[in-house]
């Protein structure tokens, strides 16, 4: 049976408690797949004696339960951490190695990663730019786009693929490349393969207001994207822009497109949010192995008020299963993965 691997993320925030909460939605789901959680045991057990998972101890001696506990730390985090505690954030970084390390090692099938902040890891020392980065490099690989997709409640869908991920703004055009946009556009149509739909449709966004005015707000879009579009004409992909990203996110969210390649983080985030804040999922495209994750932050706010929501969690788990259990559509024509809202979905509310 196929294992995927969660990360608990930064303790202090809202992530054991969307693992645990998910996990219960998919406890009630058909026994396709074992899920092994990587976190401080200590912290799920309390959190779990009022969620009531069905959770036991990881051991590599005995058979493996369906919702198991990996804690591979030395000693056991204290239970009342502040917010953002040193503590908190260098565990979630040897969380998060412990998840890829297995999932390069073939232990686990794809890796599901909880949230953690970026801030705190850094203040507790660590260089540390974002997870996606994080698991690039330790994969080796500089080949990683990051797709956001999610939908409305009317099943209507926003895929994206980011051209530049976590930068300030006035470094993204010098950060934007022809390889780069060149990249993302073939990892996006390579996940619209891999999610089984009947096309490969991508828009590409301007970096410029109004992608530039023919050159007169910008010649980005005439000296890079443009070219590195055209390109992928050649190469046969179904890929038309550079366009206005005002206009091109309206096309794509009625059906037009199929995947959206933006050239920074809020240009492409900022829609998506809009309809998809609650069944977000962040993908790395161009990893060795499949990983997602839930599409918002650690909500220091909602920690510990059995408040937080956890249908992102819960889409990013039910896609790396999809993506893990099912065959490629790339290879065998499948269905598309269609990640339905479960029957008692939790109500809507923030994060």
């Amino acid at each position: 049976m196929t294992c995927i691997g969660i990360t608990a993320g930064d303790v202090t925030g809202i992530g054991p408690e969307v693992v645990l909460k998910a996990l219960k939605l998919e406890a009630r789901a058909e026994e396709d797949a074992r899920f092994l959680i990587i976190g401080d045991a200590g912290c799920a057990h309390r959190l779990n004696a009022r969620i009531g998972l069905p959770l036991q101890p990881f051991s590599q001696n005995a058979t493996p339960g369906r919702f198991c506990l990996l804690d591979p730390g030395a000693t056991a985090l204290p239970p009342h951490l502040l917010r953002g505690a040193p503590e908190a954030a260098r565990a979630a970084v040897e969380w998060l190695r412990e998840g890829a390390q297995r999932c390069l090692a073939g232990g686990l099938a794809a890796l599901v990663t909880a949230p953690v902040n970026k801030e705190a890891i850094i203040r507790a020392g660590i260089p540390f730019v974002g997870q996606t980065e994080f698991l690039s490099e330790l994969s080796g690989t500089s080949q990683t786009v990051m797709m956001l997709l999610g939908s409305d409640d009317r099943g209507r869908w926003l895929r994206v693929a980011l051209v530049t991920t976590h930068l300030p703004l006035r470094r993204v055009a010098d950060a934007v490349s022809r390889d780069r946009v060149e990249l993302a556009i073939e990892r996006a149509a390579q996940a619209c393969r891999d999610l089984g739909l009947s096309r490969a449709r991508v828009g590409v966004c301007g970096l410029n207001p109004h992608a530039g005015e023919g050159g007169q707000m910008g010649e980005e879009e005439l000296t890079i994207i443009h070219p590195a579009v055209q390109a992928m004409q050649t190469r046969g992909f179904d890929v038309t822009g550079p366009s206005a990203a005002d206009t091109l996110f309206h096309q794509a969210y009625r059906g037009d497109f199929d995947a959206v390649v933006a050239m920074y983080h809020d240009q492409g985030l900022a829609p998506l949010k809009m309809i998809g804040f609650e069944t977000g999922v962040n993908w790395t495209l161009g990893l060795p192995f499949i990983r997602t994750s839930p599409d918002h932050g650690t909500a220091y706010d909602l920690a510990g008020q059995d408040r937080a929501n956890p249908l992102s969690m819960w889409s990013a788990l039910q896609l790396a299963k999809k993506l893990a259990t099912e065959p490629r559509a790339s290879a065998s024509g499948t269905k598309p993965v269609i990640v339905d809202r479960p029957a008692t979905a939790p109500s809507r509310s923030r994060l």
